[in-house]
């Protein structure tokens, strides 16, 4: 590839600022190094590369080999990008190539960001990277990296108006007292994890190794679960009467968000769960299933997350040991087929700590945040020792905030301002 055409900028969101200019794309002599330089203005921003040959787009996938000043908030000065086009895209080779160098307003960011946690308990700061795409994202999203060193996230967009919170009174398995159907707007865009928080993740954030099921051959890529709604977040949140919002200090989320410097991370609230979980269906299960033919087993429910028929229990019936591989128990997140939205896992394997307090009638509205009163706090999604009827989209319970339970663990999100 040879190649020195430069291309401005063009921005993340509505406004002037941030600006790129002074893009230029050179390769190094007698490799495939490919060295991009540019100038950020006016603010900090998020920056994301893409290359054109020919004037078209190469694939996201093409262009993750990168270094330097991308996919990462970056200051403004003259600023520098290498891409590695060898390794990228090895059977190409090009005269006329142009680099695209996207600067994203920091409240308005890429579809997808990730967390790496490598570091362990004593890493300070923990880098948070950002792609434009799930094809642009290094090594795919399935990769083991996101289940284990990573904490992959993918944006969700506002509702368009309104969605129907609950079940209709006809859904096989219903609880109507906690069921009944709402309308409820929410009016951020927000990060969702695309998998449940693993064992391992959650030993490299606290330092600690508390799940159940404890095989060492499986346990890094298995959900965490054994932890309470105060070991994850504690303190207050936004609907209680303190109104605060803040997570208990030592707590997985307050480690989190002060040692990435970033705001917003949590877990999600009840309404933000289910929004994320249908991504876009109105039936009981999020593939566009409608009813369930059995409130016990059903074989939609059989591809899209263990649950006690398909091998949370042996057999079905007998429980599994703790020490049992991923055939039993919980699975591997990632096991199952993802939503319409790339999320895994949220019908069963371990049920999601969700933000609210709990009482059986939903709020509904804009942006709801459950009962401001009472002892409980909600679950969402079933988990690997529970039937078919607890694993729909719209099933909720509850359990008390300092309660561990071996089928119970969380899924991360970060609300956009």
């Amino acid at each position: 590839m040879k190649a020195t055409n430069t291309m401005a900028a063009i921005a993340g969101a509505a406004r002037a600022a941030p600006e790129v200019s002074v893009v230029t794309l050179n390769q190094r002599e007698n490799s495939r190094i490919v060295n991009i330089t540019y100038t950020l203005s006016d603010e900090a921003a998020i920056v994301t590369v893409g290359i054109e040959t020919n004037g078209v787009a190469i694939p996201d996938s093409a262009v993750t080999r990168l270094s330097g000043d991308v996919s990462a908030v970056v200051q403004p000065g003259a600023r520098s990008i290498v891409w590695n086009a060898g390794a990228d895209w090895p059977e190409h080779s090009v005269t006329n190539a142009r680099a695209r160098v996207t600067a994203w307003v920091t409240n308005s960011p890429p579809q997808y960001c990730a967390v790496n946690v490598i570091g362990g308990s004593s890493a300070s700061p923990y880098p948070v990277y950002y792609y434009p795409s799930a094809e642009g994202v290094p090594g795919g999203v399935t990769n083991d990296l996101y289940k284990t060193t990573q904490i992959l996230m993918r944006k969700i967009p506002p509702t368009d108006g309104t969605f129907k919170m609950g079940s209709p009174s006809d859904e096989t398995g219903r609880t109507a007292a906690r069921e009944a159907q709402v309308d409820v707007s929410l009016t951020k865009a927000y990060y969702v994890g695309i998998y449940q928080v693993t064992q391992y993740q959650w030993e490299r954030v606290m330092g600690d190794w508390p799940s159940y099921f404890n095989n060492t051959d499986y346990w890094r890529t298995r959900p965490l679960e054994n932890r309470s709604w105060n070991d994850i977040r504690g303190g207050t949140w936004p609907g209680d009467p303190a109104g605060t919002g803040q997570p208990a200090a030592g707590t997985f989320i307050d480690k989190l968000c002060a040692k990435t410097d970033v705001p917003g991370f949590d877990l999600p609230t009840d309404a933000q769960w289910e929004y994320a979980c249908r991504a876009g269906t109105t039936g009981a299960l999020n593939d566009g299933t409608v009813n369930l033919t059995n409130t016990t087993s059903d074989a939609r429910l059989d591809l899209l997350g263990r649950y006690k028929a398909n091998g949370g229990y042996v057999d079905g019936v007998t429980e599994p040991a703790q020490g049992c591989g991923p055939a039993n128990g919980t699975a591997i997140v990632g096991s199952y087929a993802p939503n319409e939205w790339g999320l895994y896992d949220t019908h069963a394997n371990v049920w999601n700590w969700c933000l609210d307090g709990y009482a059986d009638a939903m709020s509904g509205g804009e942006d709801p945040l459950g009962a401001e009163s009472g002892s409980y706090r909600v679950l969402r999604g079933g988990s690997w020792y529970d039937p078919a009827s607890n694993c729909r989209s719209a099933y909720r319970v509850y359990g008390p905030p300092l309660y561990r339970g071996n089928g119970i663990g969380f899924r991360l999100v970060r609300t956009l301002p």
